[in-house]
């Protein structure tokens, strides 16, 4: 049986117990069980298949105090500062025969809750990427990007202290300062990388690509790439620009 003693200075241990408690009194109330949590109070997705976790001799001390108030006094709310006088003094003061009730309820929930950890596995973090295979088609450029392919040199040169940044608003400005016309060029070539690569992709998945037939035309196709590679590098960059 609960009774009340003047604060000893356990206050702030009875809050986090207090709180713990009342949320679960909460929602249980709210939800009649259910996990999901209101609209209002939406927390973290987690995992609904963890542990609940275990409750401390004092969180159960509480627990039983606060049945204790709800039975004698079921129409007066409880008043949560001196509440937490009360709870706290007395703890301070019980005795260990007193507390060992308390202290065998943790210890069996710790039991529990061990218990059930051993047997939950945490979510599966997510996997890597799988590796792109060499021997893949490489996607084509766009019409912008065959125009950045051909101008990127070309801006360099003429302004050697730009840095990748610059360099690529500049050809984001260009690119957008040219009529219909004068782009024609870029999106026609680009139209043609894409059937040349819709073709290699088809004969890539149908085990066309291999052997040393292949991989000598793979060389070739890597040679003529080189000068593209800085271009993937800033892809991200230009269509940025583009979309501008």
């Amino acid at each position: 049986m609960c009774f009340w003693v003047p604060d000893s200075g356990e206050r702030e241990r009875f809050n986090l117990a207090l709180m713990s408690l009342s949320c679960r009194s909460w929602w249980t109330r709210y939800s009649g069980g259910a996990r999901e949590h209101p609209p209002f109070f939406r927390m973290a997705k987690g995992d609904a298949r963890k542990p609940k976790g275990k409750m401390s001799a004092y969180a159960y001390f509480v627990q039983t105090c606060r049945e204790e108030h709800k039975n004698k006094n079921p129409e007066i709310p409880v008043n949560f500062s001196e509440f937490s006088k009360k709870c706290s003094g007395r703890w301070k003061t019980m005795s260990p025969k007193e507390k060992s009730k308390f202290e065998d309820q943790a210890k069996q929930d710790k039991a529990r809750y061990d218990s059930e950890m051993t047997s939950y596995g945490p979510p599966g973090k997510r996997g890597k990427k799988a590796l792109k295979d060499p021997n893949a088609p490489k996607r084509p450029q766009s019409g912008f990007f065959v125009f950045c392919a051909e101008q990127r040199p070309k801006i360099k040169a003429q302004h050697p202290s730009f840095g990748i940044g610059d360099v690529a608003k500049k050809l984001g400005e260009m690119w957008n300062n040219l009529t219909d016309s004068n782009k024609q060029p870029y999106l026609a070539k680009a139209n043609k990388l894409k059937e040349k690569y819709q073709k290699d992709v088809a004969d890539y998945k149908g085990g066309k690509v291999g052997g040393a037939g292949a991989s000598k035309s793979k060389k070739a196709d890597d040679d003529e790439d080189d000068d593209d590679d800085e271009d993937d590098d800033d892809e991200d960059e230009d269509e940025d620009e583009e979309d501008d």
